[in-house]
């Protein structure tokens, strides 16, 4: 079983930057797509972005594609989210989460996550 920490949310004003990050421990070998969801009062989960963790391949929501990148350090174990030029409506709660499955059709799909961290909160204000 995988288990995941978040670390790195905070208060930002527009245009800000953070660097969300996800450390996953025990059975990592299963974990071939890391995503990041989010979640804003009221709406559903989201999917930002995932990355293939065998060849680095990721994938990306519109709404963030040339403001955030997701990368990973296969030596700590970690997956990385840089958010940059946030906006308001980037505040959510984020969410690490591990699969083994990354394609184009799935990378967005809560379900198909079998491990979940706490979620770290990013508040952005005008």
């Amino acid at each position: 079983q995988v288990q995941l920490v978040e670390s790195g949310g905070g208060s930002v004003q527009a245009g800000g930057s953070l660097r969300l990050s996800c450390a996953a421990s025990g059975y990592t070998d299963s974990s071939a797509c890391m995503g990041w969801f989010r979640q804003a009062p009221g709406k559903e989960r989201e999917g930002v972005a995932a990355i293939y963790t065998r060849n680095g391949f990721t994938y990306y929501a519109d709404s963030v594609k040339g403001r955030f990148t997701i990368s990973q350090d296969n030596a700590k174990n970690t997956v990385y989210l840089q958010m940059n030029s946030l906006k308001p409506e980037n505040t959510a709660m984020y969410y690490c989460a591990a699969g083994s499955a990354c394609f184009r059709s799935l990378w967005s799909t809560p379900e198909n996550f079998g491990a979940w961290g706490q979620g770290t909160q990013v508040t952005v204000s005008s």
